[in-house]
C-alpha cells in the first residue's frame, strides 16, 4: 500500500520507479508533493487500470511506464489532459485487446503530438477503424501484436486517419507469431500519414519489397532490421526515400541501389553479400557500410557511390580493402573511417591527398604499416585522427603530422613505438588529447610535449616507463589536466628520487596515481609509487658516503704506509738502537757504477790510513738472505755514525742510490745529527742535477767535498773527509798529529 502524502516534501525528485512491488492500494494523495517528477515506473505492480491511477497532480511528468501489468482497457483517463509534459507512454505487455474511438478521445481533445506509444505485445484482437483519426503522435510501437497476418491487416486498416512521426511494427527474437506475411498486409498504411516507417524481426524472406512498400513511397525514412531480403532490386528511382537503414538483415546479394532522392544510407552488421558493388545515390551524403564483412577490391571515388555529394564514409571492420585511388569526387568527406578492415596499399601513395575538408580519420586496427612519410597530405583540416594498432618502420614514430595543424585528438595507442621522433609533434598547437598507451616507450620525454600549448589529456600508460628522461622534473604545458602514467615500469630507486618526488606532488592530475606501482627494484615490485620515502635515498647517500670516506682512508693509509714503510722501519730501529754504540764509522751510499773509485780509493785511505775508519759496505758488510732494504736500514744506518753520499752521473740516475739516499734523509732528521757527507766523485750537469730537487737543494745549500784528481787535490779532499769522520769519534790527539805527518805519504802511496 502507498499512503496519502507519502512523498510529501520530496519537491526535487524527479525519477520513482516502484517495480515489482505487489501493489494492492494506492491512495488518492500518494504522489502529492512530487512536484518535479519526471519519470515514473510501475512495472509488474498489479496495475489493472489507468483510470485507478492517481497521477493527475503530477504536471511535470514526461515518462510513464506501466509496462507487465494487467491492464485490459486502452481508454486513457481525463487526467490524461493535465500531462501536457507526457512524452512516452509504455502500456506493453499488458492484456489490451480492443482498441475503440472513445479510448483515444482525450488525445482529440489535448493533443499531445511528441508522446510516443507503445503497445507491443499486448493480444490485439480490433482496433475500431477511425479510433486514430486524427491523432497525432511522435511514435506508435507495434511488435508481437498479432497472431496471423489477417489480424495485422485488419488492425493496420483501423489505424487510418493517424499522422505519425515514426511506426515500428514487427516482432520479438524470441516471441514470433507472425506466419505468411505478403504484400497486402501493408496496404492499409496508404491511410496513414507516415515520415519514417520500420520493420523488426520478421522470419518470412522478403522477395517483393518494391510492392511491400508501396504505400510507403513518399515517406521520408524505412528501417529494416533483422528481416530476410532476398533482393531490393526494383525500387522504383522515384521513391521518396531520404534515409534507408538495413540492419543484421540477410541478403543473396548486395542491394544494387538507385534511389535519386536517398541522402543517408545505413547498411550494418548484415549476412549473405561479400563484395561490394557500385550504387548510384546522386544525392547521398551519410553512408555506413560498417560491420559486414565486405570486400572492396578498388577503394575510393565518386563512381562507387554514384555521387559526389558524400560527406560521411563508414567502411569499418570489413574485410580487404584495397586502396587503388585518392577518393576523385569525393572532396566533400568529412568522416572516414576504416577502422578494423585490412587496408592494402595505403602507405604507398598520398591517398588522401584531395580530402581537404575531412575532419575525422579512423585507420585504427586495419594492419597498416606505415613506410610513406607523405600518407597524411592534403589532410589539412583534420581535427581527429585514430591509427592505433598499426605499425611503423624500426617502432619509431616518425614526422608525419607536420602539416596537420589542425589536429584536436591522436590515439597513437597499441603500435609496438618504442621511440617517438624529435619534433613529430612540435606543429600540432591545438592539439588536446593525446593517446600513446599500449606501446614500448621506456622514457617520459618532456620535450615532445612542451609546443603542445592546449594539450589536456595526455596517455601514456601500459608502456616501460621507467622514469622520466631529463634529471630535471618533468614539465608540462599549463593546459594539461589529466596525465595517466599506470601500468608503467617504474623504477623506484634513488637515482629516480626527483622524479618520484614529482609524481607525489602532481597526484592531483595523474590519473589513477594511487595505481602506480613500482617494478624495480625486485624488493620494491608491486609498491605504490605514493609509498616510496625520500628519507630511504638520504640514508643511504651517508652510508654510501661514509663508506667511501672510509674506503678512501685505508686507502691512503696503505699508500702511506706503502710508501713510508722504509721510514718507519728506520724510526723502529732508532728507538731500538739508540744510546748504543755504532759498528761502522760510515756507511757508503754510492753506484755499482762508481764502485772502482770506492775500492781503490775511500776504501783503501779511510780503513788503511791513521786512525783507520772502519766503513759500511754493500758488497761487503750486508748480511746474506735478508731484503737488500732490510740490510741497509739495519746494518748501514742503524750500525752507522755518519752516512758518505758518493754522487756522480750515475748516482742520480740509479733509483737505489736515490731511495737510500731519500733514506739517509730520514735518518738524519730521526738522529737529530748531521750525519750526512756529500763526496760529488765529478762535475754534473745542473739540468741533471735539478731532476732530483731535493739533492740539489742540499747540494747548493750544505758544504759538500769534491774530488779533485791532483796531488794537492787530494790532499785537501782526505784532510776534510777524515776531519769530518772524526766528529763524534773517540780519539786520541797524539796519534792524530802522527797520522796528519804521515798524510802526505799515504797520498803519494795511492
Amino acid at each position: 500500500m502507498i499512503e496519502d502524502d507519502a512523498y510529501q516534501g520530496l519537491h526535487h525528485l524527479s525519477t520513482l520507479i516502484l517495480t515489482g512491488n505487489p501493489i494492492k492500494r494506492i491512495a488518492l494523495g500518494a504522489f502529492l508533493g512530487l512536484s518535479s517528477l519526471q519519470k515514473l515506473v510501475a512495472v509488474e505492480t498489479n496495475l489493472a487500470s489507468l483510470e485507478d491511477f492517481p497521477i493527475r497532480h503530477l504536471k511535470t511528468l514526461k515518462e510513464l511506464n506501466v509496462a507487465h501489468n494487467v491492464i485490459h482497457s486502452f481508454k486513457l483517463p481525463e487526467y490524461f489532459s493535465n500531462l501536457p509534459n507526457l512524452e512516452q507512454l509504455d502500456l506493453s505487455n499488458n492484456q489490451i485487446r480492443n482498441i475503440y474511438h472513445e479510448d483515444l478521445q482525450i488525445l482529440q481533445q489535448m493533443p499531445l503530438p511528441q508522446l510516443s506509444l507503445d503497445l507491443s505485445l499486448n493480444p490485439i484482437e480490433l482496433i475500431q477503424p477511425g479510433a486514430f483519426k486524427e491523432i497525432r503522435l511522435h511514435q506508435l510501437t507495434l511488435r508481437n501484436n498479432f497472431n496471423s497476418t489477417d489480424v495485422m491487416k485488419t488492425s493496420i486498416r483501423g489505424l487510418a486517419g493517424l499522422k505519425i512521426h515514426r511506426l515500428i511494427m514487427g516482432e520479438f527474437r524470441n516471441e514470433r507469431n507472425m506466419g505468411e506475411f505478403d504484400n497486402s498486409v501493408l496496404e492499409g498504411l496508404c491511410n496513414l500519414t507516415i515520415e519514417e516507417f520500420q520493420i523488426v524481426y520478421l522470419d518470412e524472406v522478403l522477395t517483393d519489397v518494391a510492392g511491400l512498400f508501396s504505400c510507403l513511397a513518399n515517406i521520408s525514412a524505412v528501417s529494416l532490421v533483422s528481416v530476410q531480403i532476398s533482393s531490393l532490386v526494383g525500387l522504383p528511382k522515384d521513391f521518396k526515400w531520404q534515409d534507408l537503414e538495413l540492419v543484421n538483415c540477410r541478403f543473396y546479394q548486395f542491394p544494387t541501389l538507385e534511389l535519386f532522392s536517398l541522402k543517408r544510407f545505413i547498411f550494418n552488421a548484415n549476412r549473405g553479400s561479400n563484395n561490394f558493388v557500385e550504387v548510384k545515390l546522386p544525392s547521398l551524403e551519410f553512408l555506413d557500410l560498417s560491420r559486414n564483412g565486405l570486400s572492396f577490391k578498388g577503394c575510393c571515388s565518386h563512381r562507387d557511390v554514384g555521387t559526389s555529394r558524400l560527406k560521411y564514409l563508414d567502411l569499418s571492420y570489413n574485410d580487404v580493402i584495397t586502396m587503388s585511388s585518392n577518393f576523385p569526387g569525393l572532396e566533400r568527406l568529412e568522416h572516414l573511417d576504416f577502422q578494423h578492415s585490412t587496408l592494402k596499399s595505403i602507405s604507398e601513395f598520398p591517398v588522401f591527398i584531395l580530402l581537404n575538408k575531412l575532419l575525422y580519420l579512423d585507420i585504427s586496427y586495419t594492419s597498416t604499416q606505415v613506410v610513406f612519410h607523405g600518407i597524411f597530405n592534403g589532410l589539412i583540416s583534420l581535427q581527429v585522427l585514430k591509427m592505433a594498432g598499426n605499425s611503423f618502420q624500426r617502432n619509431v614514430f616518425p614526422n608525419i603530422l607536420t602539416t596537420l595543424t589542425n589536429l584536436t585528438y591522436v590515439d597513437l595507442s597499441m603500435c609496438q613505438l618504442q621511440q617517438v621522433s624529435w619534433g613529430a609533434f612540435d606543429s600540432l598547437l591545438k592539439l588536446q588529447v593525446l593517446n600513446i598507451s599500449h606501446n614500448k616507450l621506456l622514457t617520459l620525454d618532456m620535450l615532445h610535449y612542451k609546443h603542445l600549448h592546449s594539450l589536456q589529456i595526455l596517455d601514456v600508460s601500459f608502456n616501460g616507463i621507467e622514469a622520466s628522461e631529463s634529471q630535471e622534473l618533468p614539465q608540462f604545458p599549463s593546459s594539461l589536466a589529466l596525465l595517466n602514467l599506470t601500468q608503467n615500469n617504474f623504477a623506484c630507486t634513488c637515482e629516480y628520487q626527483s622524479f618520484l618526488q614529482w609524481v607525489k606532488d602532481q597526484r592531483q592530475f595523474l590519473v589513477e596515481a594511487e595505481q602506480m606501482v613500482c617494478a624495480t627494484p625486485e624488493r620494491m615490485r608491486g609498491t605504490p609509487v605514493l609509498s616510496f620515502s625520500n628519507t630511504t635515498c638520504q640514508m643511504s647517500k651517508t652510508i654510501i658516503s661514509a663508506s667511501v670516506l672510509s674506503v678512501l682512508v685505508v686507502a691512503l693509509v696503505i699508500v702511506l704506509f706503502y710508501k713510508f714503510y722504509f721510514h718507519l722501519m728506520l724510526l723502529a730501529g732508532c728507538k731500538k738502537y739508540s744510546g748504543g754504540e755504532n759498528t761502522y764509522d760510515a756507511f757508503v751510499i754510492y753506484s755499482s757504477q762508481d764502485e772502482d773509485w770506492v775500492r781503490n780509493e775511500l776504501v783503501k785511505n779511510l780503513e788503511e790510513g791513521v786512525p783507520p775508519f772502519h766503513l759500511c759496505l754493500h758488497y761487503r758488510d750486508f748480511i746474506p738472505g735478508v731484503a737488500i732494504a732490510a740490510n741497509i736500514i739495519q746494518e748501514g744506518f742503524h750500525k752507522s755514525r755518519k752516512v758518505i753520499v758518493v754522487v756522480s752521473q750515475h748516482f742520480i740516475q740509479s733509483r737505489w742510490c736515490i731511495f737510500e739516499y731519500e733514506i739517509a734523509q730520514t735518518w738524519q732528521f730521526l738522529s737529530s745529527r748531521s750525519g750526512i757527507i756529500f763526496i760529488v766523485l765529478q762535475k754534473i750537469e745542473k739540468s741533471l742535477l735539478r731532476q732530483q730537487v731535493e739533492l740539489y737543494r742540499l747540494l747548493s745549500r750544505n758544504t759538500y767535498l769534491e774530488w779533485e784528481d791532483s796531488v794537492l787535490g787530494r790532499h785537501i779532499f782526505w784532510r776534510r773527509l777524515r776531519k769530518a769522520l772524526l766528529d763524534g769519534k773517540s780519539w786520541n790527539p797524539e796519534e792524530t798529529a802522527d797520522a796528519e805527518n804521515s798524510q802526505p805519504e799515504a797520498t803519494t802511496s795511492t
